[in-house]
């Protein structure tokens, strides 16, 4: 009986050595956010095609690239002595510098009146295109588009009765 006793100790001890053995390990980390600063963008200029001529019988188009440059498309003139105000829009968009943005123009029509009477804006387009880069947290961003214009469209001054969107968004 001593002998299964002494054994029963050294099971025991055993045991219990083998519990102390095995340790439990911690590791510790920190958790860590940046906030950058907020993009945003500033109307600068509102887009401007200019004075336009048409033909009674053929309409046309009027491209106003973002450079600020005009060119026509079928019954269409461009006045060169009286051109009118043209300007592409111009925008500043600024942020965390050195980031890259995301630029989304207007994907529909965009209808400007005269009394009564419309045209529309469409094809928006902007330099930079699709992407932008905030060099030193900032930049310059122009869109220009195309104006619709219908044959024996009456004369006036046509404005949009709501402004179009322009959003960028950090990528």
């Amino acid at each position: 009986m001593k002998k299964l006793n002494i054994m029963a100790f050294a099971v025991l001890a055993l045991t219990a050595a083998s519990a102390r053995v095995s340790a439990q390990e911690t590791a510790s980390a920190t958790a860590t956010a940046t906030i950058v600063t907020p993009i945003s963008i500033v109307k600068d200029v509102d887009m401007n095609f200019g004075n336009v001529a048409v033909q009674s019988t053929t309409g046309g188009t009027v491209v106003l690239t973002p450079a600020g440059v005009r060119s026509r498309t079928g019954g269409v003139t461009l006045p060169t002595t009286a051109t009118g105000t043209i300007t592409a829009a111009s925008f500043t968009v600024t942020g965390t510098g050195n980031y890259t943005y995301a630029i989304t123009l207007p994907s529909t029509a965009l209808t400007i009146t005269s009394g009564a009477n419309t045209m529309t804006v469409t094809n928006f387009t902007s330099t930079p295109s699709g992407v932008g880069t905030l060099t030193a947290g900032t930049q310059t961003l122009t869109v220009g588009a195309t104006l619709n214009v219908s044959a024996a469209q009456p004369a006036g001054t046509y404005v949009s009765g709501t402004p179009f969107d322009v959003t960028v968004n950090y990528n």
